[in-house]
């Protein structure tokens, strides 16, 4: 009980959900763009499996802190390389997403789009939620290493990410319908997933990036590119009159 009148406890919890829900906007990007593969009945029922796979995810990740721990001790040595589980987990996930995206922005640019891929059989619902846990445990181990630096109380980090989890499956929708009715916005979100496996496959090798630039970047470019959207939302088309004779 003292701690609910320890203000330090309020201000790490206020501070980490707001962490959280800005780390989870990539997550719904990601399922949101894997959940459009599917048929439209399914999609939200897909966004929402995909969203609670990560709070199971991410609380178990929590509770299992001294498994935690022990994923970054090094597993084996590659060519005076030490790797870890952490490592090992980043490494993946970062390469899969660097597939997945340079794949999608492929399919995008060669018109390959999902109604108009000829003799390509639509994903089932099983798979899609498969590739939406594998990356859930990548965010979800970026999210909770996060809670752990910004929190020392088990109780804050679980009631944070809980919040922050319900505020995403509650607005995924949202998102999910906002860039799908934007093609630029669609390729500006694989853009950023490219950005992000990059950048997990960096810290899988020991090297050192900091997120303050990566998430500026970031925000930069989605400002831009919603200024460019209200301007072509302004603009009015040009009717010619043609003269009298």
């Amino acid at each position: 009980m003292e701690l609910l009148y320890d203000p330090q406890t309020w201000v790490s919890f206020l501070t980490l959900t707001l962490l959280e829900i800005v780390l989870g906007i990539d997550n719904i990007i990601f399922i949101s763009l894997l959940a459009g593969k599917l048929p439209a009945h399914q999609q939200a029922k897909a966004r929402q499996t995909g969203l609670m796979l990560a709070l199971i995810t991410r609380v178990m990740l929590l509770c299992g802190l001294a498994w935690m721990v022990k994923l970054t001790a090094p597993l084996f040595t590659v060519f005076g390389f030490e790797l870890s589980g952490r490592d090992l987990i980043l490494l993946s996930g970062g390469l899969f997403l660097i597939f997945k995206s340079t794949r999608e922005i492929h399919e995008k640019l060669e018109g390959e789009d999902e109604h108009a891929k000829s003799g390509r059989a639509v994903p089932k619902f099983g798979a899609i939620i498969a590739q939406i846990l594998v990356l859930d445990i990548v965010f979800s181990l970026d999210s909770v290493i996060t809670a752990v630096g910004m929190a020392n109380q088990l109780g804050v980090m679980i009631a944070a990410v809980v919040i922050a989890l319900g505020v995403m499956l509650k607005y995924a929708g949202v998102v999910s319908d906002f860039v799908h009715h934007h093609p630029t916005l669609k390729m500006l979100a694989l853009s950023f997933l490219l950005l992000i496996g990059v950048t997990l496959v960096a810290e899988g090798t020991h090297q050192h990036v900091n997120k303050g630039y990566i998430y500026f970047a970031m925000a930069f470019s989605f400002a831009v590119e919603l200024l460019n959207l209200r301007q072509r939302k302004k603009a009015k088309p040009v009717v010619l009159h043609e003269s009298s004779p």
